[in-house]
Order: C-alpha cells, then sequence, then structure tokens
C-alpha cells in the first residue's frame, strides 16, 4: 500500500514539473510572437513622431491628411487646408505621409 501512494506522488510530482514546463514555455511563445514584435512597432512609431517637423505631410488617427505648421510640445499645428489649422495631439499622428498617399487619397475619395 506504501509503494503505491509513493509511486502516485513521484508521478504528481513529475506531472507538476511538466505542466511548469509548458507554462513557461507558453509565456516564452506569447513574448516572443506577440509582446516583443508590438513593442518594437510601439518603438517606430514614437521614434517617427519624434522626427517630425515642420512642413512634413501627416496622417492624424482620425483620418486627416496635412501638413504640420508648428510643433509644440504636446501637439502639432497642422494645416488641412488654406488658412484651415488644426491642434492636434502628438500621439494622434500615426505616420509621415509621401505626396503619393495623399494624391492617392484623394483620387479614391474622387471614386
Amino acid at each position: 500500500m506504501k509503494l503505491a501512494f509513493i509511486l502516485a506522488q513521484d508521478a504528481a510530482q513529475q506531472g507538476g514539473m511538466s505542466s511548469l514546463i509548458m507554462i513557461v514555455a507558453l509565456i516564452a511563445i506569447f513574448y516572443f510572437f506577440m509582446i516583443r514584435p508590438q513593442q518594437k512597432k510601439q518603438k517606430k512609431i514614437r521614434e517617427e513622431r519624434a522626427a517630425l517637423t515642420k512642413g512634413d505631410s501627416v496622417i492624424t488617427a482620425g483620418g486627416i491628411y496635412g501638413k504640420i505648421k508648428e510643433v509644440r510640445d504636446d501637439c502639432f499645428i497642422i494645416e488641412i487646408d488654406q488658412n484651415v489649422k488644426v491642434r492636434v495631439d502628438k500621439n494622434m499622428v500615426y505616420r509621415a505621409a509621401s505626396a503619393a498617399d495623399a494624391v492617392e487619397a484623394n483620387q479614391q475619395q474622387g471614386k
């Protein structure tokens, strides 16, 4: 009877160890395939925002195309049309837009 109890405890400990290894493996998989790429993407976006200067064409989070007229500590002043300026939070400017992107967007709106 004692032998069966000892064997049962040993099997339970080995099963616990293998499940611990599986949990660690799953955490590593999540980190390398989900968390780390997202962190890299966010870092790239932060670097792009920091590099934006007066005169750059941008797209806002709301999909508005414009040109930066002024850079402030917490926001950009963006001109979206002649004499139409909008103050936009720096975190809401997602990427610099090339002139080709702006032309393509205007053509798509015309369709």
